[in-house]
């Protein structure tokens, strides 16, 4: 009778073990008040292991527990060997939360929405995009050449398709073909929000990037490293790698910068932003340290808005003949983070420069409110 009962129990115990190496629930929470579209979540590969130790990388799906669809993910590396990340892209209404199942099972091919690469046929351009915007930055080749400029670019898009590699190939970016066109002017200024050093009151602008290296490329989030070989700032040796990340459905970049100087103090650094000669729509917010331009109008080529938000309090925003400009500080070799980005009227997504606002400070607010994420054995869920 003993041995009935112990068969009884292993025949009901052994198959949830197994459930629970083959299925995990990554549980995210949503408690701010605003609702989240097309948002990139990481969650950390450690925790999910924990979960999931028996988990076949090649072989597993994530699946909505509402609609029971798989949705998009990414093994995110950022330059290691290791897995560092699993990272999906969710909706998620305010105050709710969200189920996902990983399990066993054949991923379906999912369209990359994200992607960046090094042009060397164009004088060392690096240049980076997702499913809304574009945009690039320049090298060593093309210094103190005619057509050289400071700061980022952007390729304005009106379509989901990756659109880099075609418009290199085709040579031809300046006129808009259908799914948008660069008619962005960069020149001798931070462009659409690169930071550079402000010593004594200037900007102290470096050299192009000298080395790349990608980190990630795809199909949610593409980030790369730029280094730049060290330079005068007004009296300090600097050097400067800046890691730069694009999240599919963002208008933003994510941009770190690791500035290294011989200083124990603080240096300042500003953020810019070109201004144009004809009348646009600025708005400095240095409480919540939010910078944004709608450009006045093209005649043919509609209207660029573009944007900044610093992680550092801003300690000062104004505006300049050439630029906008927002003033923070960073220490020798610790990291400083900020978002830069664009958005085109074309598109037909942000149409106004109060929508534009509007988008930024949504972001900020996602920024500071972050999802709360937890992952646990399917077992222990049911429980």
């Amino acid at each position: 009778m003993k041995l009935m009962k112990l068969h009884f129990l292993l025949a009901f115990i052994l198959p949830l073990a197994a459930l629970a190496q083959t299925k995990a629930t990554i549980t995210i929470q949503n408690n701010s008040i605003v609702n989240r579209k097309e948002s990139v979540v990481a969650i950390k590969w450690k925790t999910v292991l924990s979960s999931f130790p028996q988990i076949d990388t090649a072989n597993f799906v994530v699946i909505n527990s509402i609609t029971k669809k798989q949705i998009p993910f990414q093994l995110e590396h950022h330059g290691q060997t290791a897995i560092q990340n699993l990272l999906v892209q969710i909706d998620i209404k305010a105050k709710s939360s969200l189920h996902l199942f990983i399990q066993k099972g054949k991923p379906e091919l999912f369209t990359a929405k994200t992607y960046c690469r090094y042009v060397p046929e164009r004088k060392d351009d690096f240049a980076w995009e997702n499913d809304k915007i574009a945009f690039r930055t320049y090298g060593k080749a093309l210094e103190k050449t005619e057509g050289d400029a400071y700061g980022y670019d952007v390729w304005v898009k009106r379509t989901s398709k990756l659109v880099l590699n075609d418009r290199y190939k085709r040579d031809d970016y300046h006129i808009d073909h259908g799914d948008g066109l660069d008619y962005y002017h960069v020149g001798f200024t931070l462009g659409a929000g690169n930071m550079a050093p402000f010593v004594k009151d200037t900007i102290r602008y470096s050299g192009n990037y000298h080395h790349w290296k990608i980190l990630d490329n795809g199909p949610l989030r593409s980030t790369f490293q730029l280094s730049y070989d060290t330079w005068n700032a007004g009296g300090i040796k600097v050097k400067a790698v800046k890691i730069i990340s694009l999240d599919a459905g963002s208008q933003l970049s994510r941009i770190e910068n690791i500035y290294t100087f011989d200083d124990n103090n603080p240096m300042p650094v500003v953020v810019g932003i070109i201004r144009r000669e004809k009348q646009g729509i600025i708005g400095l917010n240095e409480q919540q340290g939010i910078m944004s331009y709608w450009e006045p109008a093209s005649e043919k080529d509609g209207t660029t808005a573009v944007g900044s938000i610093l992680s550092t309090p801003a300690n000062k925003m104004w505006v300049d003949k050439e630029q906008l400009l927002a003033k923070t500080s960073v220490r020798n070799n610790e990291p400083i983070v900020y978002y830069s980005g664009a958005a085109w009227d074309k598109a037909d997504q942000i149409t106004n420069s109060k929508q534009w606002q509007d988008y930024l400070d949504h972001f900020n607010q996602e920024l500071q409110n972050p999802l709360i994420i937890s992952v646990n054995e399917l077992s222990k869920i049911q429980k």
